[in-house]
């Protein structure tokens, strides 16, 4: 509990007039509870042993009022506890996402797209529910025992001690499950992360399922995670449940000792029957509460492991890390000196020396996983060289802003993104919005001729990933974006590889329009796109084995 307040404090510090407020209400709600048992005594000995018809007036009255208190104090508190709960979690989803965002591309690639929604989706709202419910619960039940245990301890000290001696009796048995909830609570959780995985993969990868008839074995596999999450919740729930029970007994065993005792104080008049009904009612109602309380720590225990996987993630800091300038001025030349890469133990990129100079369009050529696009991916610095160096206007690339290096270079690949909103907005996407550019954008890359046909023309929405458009038509949608951005560096990865080859040639047309004060990189196969090219360097397992000047 103390890492975990500790963990949450800067967000809890904004909220302690909040706080104040849910703290005034809990005693409230406690007060009217000690309060309410408490009136059992004169209900009992003025009315109905007594006979006081001017108590018969006014008690119930105080019941009623105890009660609307107790009722109101619990609404105000709860009100405010999930305002504080839900504000909190509402800054902890921004705060992770904007800081997931600053990682390497190489963290996404080692984890789970699914696994990383389920941390901010599922884990965060444990946060939120601990924060909202049980941190306000926890405080409520806590005054609430407090205060029933001064009533039972003002109407009977000595069968007080025989009443509450079940309570530190239960600590060893409640403490074990507690831990062992935790530990389920963990793999619960991790489970959880497996089957969001595990959808997101199959929602993304639909196509080919069904074409490859993959469907029974999606489903098997899926089924599989599904029943090992159900025998997890089973048996967190089995352990889980035990708490009751036990206090349940134990609690019947105390109560069973106070009705005796406390019968024979009644029977020799040395406790009035009011008295003893008082004490019985604060003592049965005080088993609720720490119940309650018992419940609670054991629900914190799913907290605590979601606090423990969310800050695992905010805790961990991006290995590619800015630098101070900014890149303002027109980029003259790029520059590779003795370039290493690798993905954990594959080799990419081996002691590269190569250089990119404005007005100039360089074509990359070789096999697949030759090391073309690692190249490029540097140049936006989505991957760190492990050796070497990389100059942009012969000042070092590490020394940038990342923000300031990507503002000033477009890339389109052959895997297009499309995001599910207008054609306009997908291709100012990154940049200020105008229209008539978006049009010209479009038309340089031959796009404008099927997006003016449609209904909406440029405000038409595309379904996600593009789902509505053809490949063809969602790889010029992409060009038009790179176009749209005016960068000092246009880099083409396969660009052209869905186009028709009367549309690429017309694109070839485009790429001599708007290369002038422009660094051009064509990643490319086709020998019509290769031909635009000033100098081809040929690549082979990581290395430049060939370059051709034009």
């Amino acid at each position: 509990m103390r890492i975990f307040l500790k963990r949450f404090r800067p967000y809890i510090e904004a909220y302690y007039y909040h706080f104040f407020i849910a703290f005034l209400a809990t005693l409230l709600t406690a007060g009217c509870t000690a309060w309410g048992t408490y009136l059992v005594k004169p209900v009992l000995d003025d009315i109905f042993i007594k006979k006081d018809t001017s108590m018969l007036v006014f008690l119930p009255f105080l019941v009623v009022l105890a009660y609307f208190g107790k009722s109101f104090g619990m609404y105000v508190q709860m009100y405010f506890m999930n305002y504080i709960g839900l504000d909190i979690i509402r800054k902890i989803r921004d705060r992770m996402l904007e800081h997931l965002l600053k990682m390497e591309i190489d963290f996404f690639n080692k984890m789970r797209s699914g696994e990383l929604i389920s941390r901010i989706t599922n884990d965060i709202g444990l946060i939120r529910a601990s924060v909202s419910n049980f941190l306000a619960e926890f405080v409520r039940e806590s005054l609430t025992v407090i205060g029933l245990v001064c009533v039972v301890v003002y109407q009977s000290p000595k069968l007080a001690v025989v009443g509450l001696i079940i309570m530190p009796l239960a600590i060893y048995p409640l403490a074990s499950i507690i831990k062992k909830i935790k530990k389920i609570s963990r793999l619960n959780q991790e489970k959880n992360s497996d089957i969001t995985a595990k959808l997101s993969e199959i929602f993304n990868n639909v196509e080919i399922i069904k074409a490859s008839n993959g469907e029974k074995i999606e489903q098997k596999i899926f089924t599989e995670e599904n029943h090992k999450f159900f025998k997890l919740g089973l048996k967190a729930t089995l352990i889980g449940q035990l708490s009751s029970p036990l206090m349940e007994f134990l609690g019947s065993i105390a109560i069973a000792l106070v009705i005796y005792l406390g019968g024979a104080e009644v029977i020799a008049g040395k406790m009035s029957a009011g008295a003893f009904f008082s004490f019985i009612t604060a003592l049965f109602m005080l088993y609720t509460p720490f119940k309650r309380l018992v419940n609670i720590a054991s629900s914190f225990q799913e907290a605590f492991v979601a606090a423990d996987r969310i800050f695992e993630i905010l805790d961990r800091e991006p290995k590619i890390k800015d630098g101070e300038a900014s890149l303002c001025a027109p980029i003259e030349r790029i520059s590779f000196k003795d370039v290493c890469l690798k993905y954990d133990d594959t080799r990419a990129l081996n002691k590269v020396n190569v250089e990119f100079f404005k007005n100039q369009i360089v074509a990359l050529v070789g096999k697949s996983g030759s090391g073309k696009s690692s190249l490029v991916n540097l140049i936006l610095r989505l991957y760190e060289p492990n050796s070497g160096e990389i100059f942009i206007n012969d000042v070092s690339i590490q020394s940038y802003r990342q923000e300031s290096i990507r503002d000033n270079i477009a890339i389109v690949t052959q895997r297009i993104f499309i995001f599910n909103d207008s054609i306009c907005a997908n291709v100012a996407y990154g940049g200020k919005y105008d229209r008539e550019k978006v049009i010209q954008s479009l038309k340089k890359a031959q796009a404008w001729d099927f997006v003016s046909e449609l209904p909406n023309g440029i405000d038409t929405i595309l379904d996600e990933f593009g789902a509505n458009l053809s490949g063809g038509q969602r790889q010029r949608i992409a060009i038009a974006r790179a176009i749209y951005k005016d960068p000092e560096v246009l880099i083409l990865d396969e660009a052209t590889s869905a186009l028709d080859a009367k549309t690429e040639e017309d694109f070839k047309d485009t790429i001599d329009c708007i290369a002038k004060n422009k660094i051009i990189i064509l990643i490319a196969h086709r020998p019509s796109t290769i031909e635009l090219a000033h100098r081809i360097y040929r690549f082979e397992n990581g290395e430049i084995i060939d370059e051709v000047k034009r």
